[in-house]
């Protein structure tokens, strides 16, 4: 799998995503600044939504004027629509934004909502992938049509069963589109850790052994990701933000600019020290060798022509005479010089 250039694979060192979503509050200064932190913190791409008041949500929701914990009812300062629509980004300021990233060398993506959406992302702006929503995985019409641009597409699993997400990687593929991401997701902001369930990505792998599963984290912190990036996950998504108690929807379970940064330093640790299956020294392991094993020693003066008893001996440090291993072959052997106590014995010793 190849995103812009970069080869996408499990346990190989995740991709990392900065959700900015709709934490530009509508504000494409603000949203310049969250690229620029994101790109700073090291960052392979950011990620906005595209949407207008009108592909999002039904006018039922907006006559209840409620959005999921977040209550617009006693507002008196705009009502729901209002806030969607000033959060909504346009097609020039999507492409300007774009441009904005090329030009400070970031990736740019955004997640579509309707048709058009996948349309102006895929025909006019060409972006190097398709995010899919958790909301729209079981939303197979949609999901064909994505799949028909023939870009890559990255899949979240929140809110799925089993079932909903086979039917999901099949109608992707039998489009002829066999560029997948599957996203273990808990749709859920944030969810307890007990109900994140890092494993999945086992089971997505298992499952789907030809796509590489990666995670989208909604949990406070940077404990969870980077587990995920031990697991092995091919990507990580995290939503960012510059100010966690600015208003808006998504700020409270972002991370921040040293959260983000502390996953992206932590996760390029984590994947040098997951290292090899094979069992190896390395050359500074190796160099230890001497000063950390031990040696046989003599346990008290052994004299010249003494047949030498276990009591004679014993194993100290450093590691560069006889190793403990060979105790065995020492012992029973007849001393040819005299042994002074706790010198380390050598082969010509015996």
């Amino acid at each position: 799998m190849n995103i812009a250039g970069r080869e996408i694979a499990n346990f190989t060192g995740p991709y990392i995503i900065a959700e900015l979503g709709a934490n530009h509050n509508g504000d494409m200064e603000l949203a310049r600044q969250l690229i620029l932190k994101a790109k700073e913190a090291g960052c392979h791409c950011v990620k906005f939504q595209s949407w207008t008041k009108d592909s999002v949500f039904s006018r039922k929701v907006y006559d209840e004027n409620c959005f999921l914990s977040d209550d617009y009812r006693n507002r008196t300062d705009f009502t729901l629509e209002e806030i969607v629509d000033k959060f909504s980004v346009s097609e020039e300021e999507l492409r300007e934004l774009k441009g904005f990233c090329h030009e400070v060398g970031i990736d740019f993506s955004s997640t579509p909502f309707s048709q058009r959406e996948v349309d102006f992302l895929t025909d006019e702006l060409d972006v190097a992938f398709l995010k899919v929503a958790s909301m729209d995985l079981n939303n197979y019409d949609f999901l064909r049509y994505m799949a028909t641009k023939q870009k890559p597409i990255i899949l979240s699993t929140g809110l799925s069963r089993l079932s909903e997400i086979d039917k999901a990687v099949a109608t992707i593929e039998a489009t002829g589109n066999r560029q997948i991401i599957l996203l273990h997701c808990v749709s859920v902001y944030p969810p307890l850790d007990e109900g994140v369930n890092l494993n999945n990505m086992d089971m997505l792998r298992a499952n789907y052994p030809d796509y590489p599963a990666g995670y989208s984290d909604h949990t406070i912190g940077t404990s969870i990701p980077l587990a995920a990036v031990a697991k092995g996950a091919c990507l990580i998504e995290k939503h960012f933000t510059l100010d966690k108690e600015m208003f808006g929807w998504d700020h409270k379970v972002s991370a921040n600019f040293d959260e983000m940064r502390e996953i992206v330093v932590g996760a390029e640790r984590i994947v040098k020290a997951l290292g090899s299956y094979r069992r190896v020294l390395t050359q500074a392991e190796e160099k230890q060798i001497p000063a950390y094993r031990r040696s046989i020693v003599a346990a008290r003066p052994i004299p010249q022509g003494k047949v030498i008893e276990r009591e004679d001996l014993d194993t100290k440090r450093p590691g560069t005479g006889v190793e403990p291993q060979y105790m065995s072959m020492v012992i029973g052997r007849m001393a040819k010089r005299d042994i002074a106590f706790d010198s380390l014995l050598d082969g010509e010793d015996f």
